[in-house]
């Protein structure tokens, strides 16, 4: 029991009722004739004491203290204690006709007793006629037996028509917002009654009798209501209509689950998908999305009429179904939308801006000065239509999802631009090679866009020679991989020169070294927002020789290759690093081994051996270990690596990995003399290269082959000393070489009429499918190639 309870029981006559408060009986000279024991207890005076003295006792004449005026007629004093203190009085007089000598009799309280008092009924009053609060009282049956002014309001008849009613039957569609309690209101008022234990701020949602067309919110409490001595006569029920703020709620949680869930995928349709999930149920029955046919190519919409922008169903949910749905498979080409002259969707687009139009409410996706499409909002009849602060949420729902798209958007042009260069970069189809068997595999680390910076390539050289590479550059993404491109494609036309590694390298390494320097006086100091990221890009080349079965490589700042023996385990050769890319400063220094038919050469990135959670070593060990089963095929060895290396599938960084199983030509297919270098080698050539073509089978190149080595030689002895070596090879071509040692490349030119000479070198070009200049230590060899004859 509160201390309202325990002293204003039934108590509502106030503190100066003559029950109550201090009486004194005067007369009509004032004088004190009787004198009450509440008296005594207010101002100390006994009765023996006070009967018979004048009124000025107690009472003192003079001006009211400061206080406020006083209420309903009653009047404020300044009384005197027994003791000699003030205090502050209210005072009544009631006068006492036909009473004798009792004149009248006056009845006083303190101040701070009344104004508490009249406090409490104003409180009482405001709950009853004027709080915005609804209360109600229901009995033991559960029966209204009691309102206040705005629950009756709420209801929109008088009291006396809903008295005795139940809630359940005052509210009968109505249901808890909140969970975890029981359904139904009149359960709720029962568990109240029966545990004593209240419940607070249940969110109840309704339409009430006065506005049947409007779901309303409420914030309901209820308690039990008990007197003094603890008897329970009913359930008092709180309500206060929230249904603005409740709606706020639902607006800002919307926008919430759309920013989770809006933007967080880079691909337009998923982000269409998106939007109409989460606006249906909670803000619509159907929500549907119809984008620029533009769009889905990553490209920017044309603006204008809905033909132009060929608008097109990307997205549609509707409550009633089981989840969104997608209007067409994404293999199938999508009809354009068609929307009726002075359709709300119609006018949106000739407009530019929303239209909202009683159930429908459609809003424009727009990114910077381009529509990209529209986003449409249906309500069923029994909703209500859009009011402002919807069509505010609305509007800001698209603005978010239309930055989304717009990423996207970009994302797809920007992927496809990367997936069209990393077709165009990466070897997809290499020629076979006499030389060696090869597989690969190829990881970026951002496997959205699909390309990075490294690379590999296997590249055909002179002498059924082949070339094998193997780089990476600084960073990920579409700048890497052109850089990768640049890079690529310079090592392959170096590599057509038949430059040796370390010759390559230090070209390549020249050559980005001043690529670097017009950068930075291009652009002043470097930005991080387009950094140069060829400098310190690292490379890894080599050339295997399947005659000879000699690999000579070099490395700049590269991982160096794991070659594994036929007949032995893996290891890493000890080849000279080389600084990276750029940097200059040292040169590089070379490596030849010689590799046994069968052997395997790994050339990777750091990608695949190196992570966080794992040195560089472990990965070396377990690629060593990997690549030790010699019964395994190229592929499955690729597959392992890759499965071993990087179980889940991504990697931090970009990854190739490159095998190669060498081979070697039989000895048939290669024949070598050595001649003097005197003119009578010239016919001694011919003579050889005609047996030897006869012994192949191949007489149909005997005329092309003889002259082909008649003007070589011929230049040779002419231009070079010491002896000469001529080789033929007959592989997937056959192959004419002449080697000297002079230095003096020859070269094409055109002769004049009367010209006696310098017609050789153009008519072998003619007759051959390639030529070419090889450089050695000793000197050069000049080499051509012709197609093998049909039969062949």
């Amino acid at each position: 029991m509160t201390a309202w309870n325990a002293e204003q029981t039934a108590d509502f006559r106030g503190p100066l009722d003559v029950s109550r408060a201090a009486t004194a009986v005067l007369d009509a000279q004032d004088t004190v004739i009787g004198w009450s024991p509440a008296a005594e207890r207010l101002l100390g005076f006994r009765p023996h004491e006070m009967v018979g003295r004048p009124l000025a006792t107690f009472l003192p004449p003079g001006a009211a203290p400061p206080v406020p005026p006083p209420h309903r007629g009653n009047e404020i004093r300044a009384a005197r204690h027994r003791d000699g203190h003030e205090l502050t009085v209210a005072t009544a007089v009631c006068p006492l006709p036909g009473a004798g000598a009792a004149e009248r009799v006056l009845l006083a309280t303190e101040l701070s007793e009344l104004r508490l008092w009249e406090s409490r009924l104003a409180l009482l009053n405001g709950l009853a006629a004027q709080s915005p609060l609804g209360l109600a009282i229901y009995d033991t049956d559960l029966r209204l037996t009691w309102c206040n002014a705005a629950y009756e309001q709420e209801i929109g008849r008088p009291f006396a028509e809903f008295r005795g009613r139940r809630a359940d039957d005052l509210y009968s569609d109505g249901s808890f917002v909140t969970q975890g309690h029981p359904p139904t209101l009149d359960t709720v008022m029962r568990q109240v009654l029966d545990t004593g234990d209240p419940f607070l701020d249940l969110h109840f949602r309704g339409r009430p009798p006065s506005d049947p067309d409007t779901d309303h919110v409420w914030s309901c409490a209820y308690y039990r209501l008990q007197d003094a001595d603890g008897h329970v006569f009913g359930v008092c029920e709180d309500a206060f209509d929230i249904s603005d703020r409740y709606k706020a709620q639902q607006r800002l949680a919307l926008l919430v689950e759309a920013g989770r869930g809006i933007g967080t995928a880079l691909d337009v349709q998923v982000t269409a998908e998106k939007i109409t999930e989460v606006a249906v149920p909670e803000f619509a029955a159907t929500a549907t999305v119809d984008l620029s046919r533009a769009v889905l190519e990553g490209e920017v919409p044309a603006t204008g009429d809905p033909v132009a922008m060929s608008l097109v169903r990307v997205a549609s949910c509707s409550g009633k179904d089981s989840g969104t749905e997608k209007p067409h498979p994404p293999d199938v080409r999508i009809p354009p939308v068609e929307y009726p002259p002075g359709s709300p969707q119609d006018r949106s687009l000739s407009s530019g801006g929303l239209v909202a139009d009683d159930m429908v409410l459609v809003v424009p996706l727009r990114a910077g000065n381009s529509t990209l499409g529209l986003v449409t909002f249906l309500r069923d009849t029994a909703s209500a239509a859009f009011d402002s602060g919807e069509v505010a949420l609305a509007d800001e729902l698209a603005a978010r999802a239309a930055v989304s798209i717009d990423n996207a958007r970009r994302f797809t042009r920007e992927r496809n631009a990367s997936l069209a260069l990393q077709r165009r970069l990466l070897p997809h189809h290499v020629p076979e090679q006499s030389a060696v068997e090869f597989a690969y595999r190829y990881l970026p680390a951002d496997d959205l866009i699909g390309v990075g910076g490294d690379w590999f390539d296997v590249i055909p050289l002179s002498g059924t020679r082949v070339g094998l590479v193997v780089g990476d550059v600084v960073g990920h993404g579409l700048q890497a991989a052109a850089t990768m491109g640049r890079l690529r494609t310079t090592v392959r036309a170096f590599a057509q020169l038949d430059m040796d590694p370390v010759e390559l390298l230090s070209r390549l390494d020249d050559l980005v070294g001043q690529s670097a320097q017009e950068r930075w006086g291009e652009l002043g100091t470097p930005d991080g927002t387009d950094a140069d990221v060829t400098t310190g890009a690292t490379c890894l080349y080599a050339v295997y020789d399947p005659v000879s079965r000699r690999c000579v490589m070099a490395r700049a700042g590269h991982l160096p290759p794991a070659v594994v023996a036929p007949d032995g385990g893996p290891s890493f050769p000890d080849l000279p690093a080389g600084p990276p890319l750029g940097l200059g400063g040292l040169p590089f220094e070379s490596l030849e081994i010689e590799l046994p038919v069968g052997s395997l050469l790994a050339l990777f990135t750091d990608g695949l051996v190196e992570a966080r959670d794992r040195d560089i070593d472990h990965g070396l060990d377990t690629l060593g270990r990997v690549l030790g089963d010699r019964h395994a095929s190229l592929e499955e060895l690729c597959d392992r690596a890759v499965a071993e290396l990087l179980p889940d599938g991504s990697t931090a960084d970009d990854t190739a990995l490159l095998l190669v199983r060498t081979r070697e030509l039989d000895s048939s297919q290669v024949v070598e003399w050595e001649l003097p270098s005197e003119p009578v080698a010239v016919g001694r050539a011919r003579e050889l290269a005609t047996a030897q073509l006869h012994l192949w089978g191949l007489e149909e190149l005997s005329f092309a082959t003889e002259l082909v080595v008649s003007e070589l030689v011929t230049n040779a002895v002419r231009y070079a000393e010491g002896p000469l070596h001529v080789r033929l090879i007959r592989d997937r071509t056959v192959l004419c070489e002449v080697a000297d040692t002079g230095h003096t490349s020859p070269h094409l030119r055109h002769s004049g009429d009367e010209d006696e000479g310098g017609r050789g070198l153009f008519i072998v070009a003619q007759l051959v499918q390639r030529w070419g200049t090889r450089y050695t230590p000793s000197g050069k060899t000049i080499w051509t190639e012709q197609p093998l004859p049909a039969a062949g």
